[in-house]
This record gives structure tokens, C-alpha cells and sequence, in this order.
């Protein structure tokens, strides 16, 4: 069976995973998750994949694709997270499939918790002017390449943000570090408060 793959899926992919994520794409696309692996998945990541621990990132409802490119990454040494690197180790092109495409389907649950309307407004405000809507959508669900920022982790986005901003390193998009030059911690945290209490 044909995967569609909308030609932007893959126009900012580093060339060494060029090729693996097409290998990617092109097949695998109905295979279930094997539940140790969720099971391993979830321990840090959370219940369907919406996390309980502050500075790690919600799996559910990432684009498949985004979630395959990243365990590419992740396996292949290409973006190093050393928590990652046990849980990553010979795992095959299928599981990543399954795996992306389980928690890509997943409901993505907003952060809980009422929002203070100051940061709230400022984080709006700063995300707006920052066009941060024309890659990852006006509802912020993300697409293709792009990360889902509605409902994430506030602490996790504001470490991502700052490492984006401070220390972009190998396997990290160099059009985030750029996006967010110039901008201050408070940016970062009012940003990363409104993002995670976006709704439809």
C-alpha cells in the first residue's frame, strides 16, 4: 500500500536521514506497537503519551512524521539525548513506525492548572509577533517536520527553547535558533505558558 508523503515532509531533513526517513515513510504503516515498548515509552513520557514529568515532552498527538524523524535521529546518534540513548538501541525501522504512528493518534490533553492571565497575554502577544503559527499552525498542532506546541510541557518547552536559542547542537533545527535570537528568558516563559494552555 502507497504512503502519501507531502513533499514538505521531508524538505528540511538533515541529507544523512534523507534516506531513512523515507525508508520510513514508505511502509510499516498499520503495525502495532509492541506494548513493552509503550510500556518503556510511557514511564517517562506518560499515559498516552501525555507526560506527568515536567521536563519531558508529550508524545501525543505529534505529527507521525516529526516523531519518526526524531527516533531516527535519536537512534542513528545524530541528536544525542543521553536519556534516550538505552531505550533507542536496536530498535528497527518498523518499531519506530508503530510507534509514531500510536502516538500520533493519541489526544493530546492540554496542561492543567488556570493560567495567569499577565504571562498569558505577553506569551500570546510574543508568539504572534513571532510567527510562530506559519510553521506550526494557527491551533499550534504542528504538521510534517514540526512539532505540536499546544498542550506541551511548560517547563519542557521553555529547556527546549532555550537550548534552541543558547546551544543549538547536531539534530536540532538551526531555523529555531534563529526564530528565537534576541528573545529574553521572560519571552521564553510566557511563550512556553501560553503554549501550553492553548485550546481550539
Amino acid at each position: 500500500m502507497r504512503v502519501e508523503r507531502p513533499a514538505c515532509a521531508v524538505a528540511r531533513v538533515a541529507p544523512a536521514t534523507l534516506m531513512l526517513v523515507l525508508l520510513l515513510c514508505a511502509g510499516h504503516a498499520h503495525a502495532q506497537p509492541r506494548p513493552e515498548r509503550v510500556a518503556a515509552c510511557e514511564s517517562c513520557h506518560g499515559p498516552a503519551g501525555n507526560a506527568q514529568i515536567a521536563q519531558f515532552p508529550s508524545l501525543a498527538g505529534q505529527p507521525k512524521v516529526f516523531i519518526e524523524n526524531q527516533l531516527v535521529m535519536m537512534r542513528e546518534g545524530l541528536r544525542d539525548v543521553p536519556a534516550m540513548k538505552e531505550v533507542m538501541a536496536g530498535i528497527s525501522d518498523a518499531e519506530i513506525v508503530a510507534l509514531a504512528s500510536h502516538y500520533a493518534s493519541m489526544p493530546s490533553v492540554p496542561t492543567s492548572g488556570s493560567a495567569d492571565p499577565q504571562k498569558h497575554r505577553a506569551g500570546e502577544q510574543t508568539a504572534r509577533k513571532m510567527l510562530c503559527g506559519t510553521c506550526h499552525l494557527p491551533d499550534y498542532a504542528g504538521q510534517n517536520q514540526v512539532p505540536r506546541l499546544a498542550g506541551q510541557n511548560e517547563e519542557y518547552l521553555v529547556q527546549s527553547m532555550k537550548q534552541f536559542r543558547d546551544s543549538p547542537g547536531p539534530g536540532r533545527d538551526t531555523i529555531m535558533a534563529a526564530a528565537l535570537h534576541g528573545l529574553s528568558d521572560a519571552d521564553l516563559a510566557n511563550v512556553a505558558h501560553y503554549l501550553a494552555r492553548f485550546k481550539r
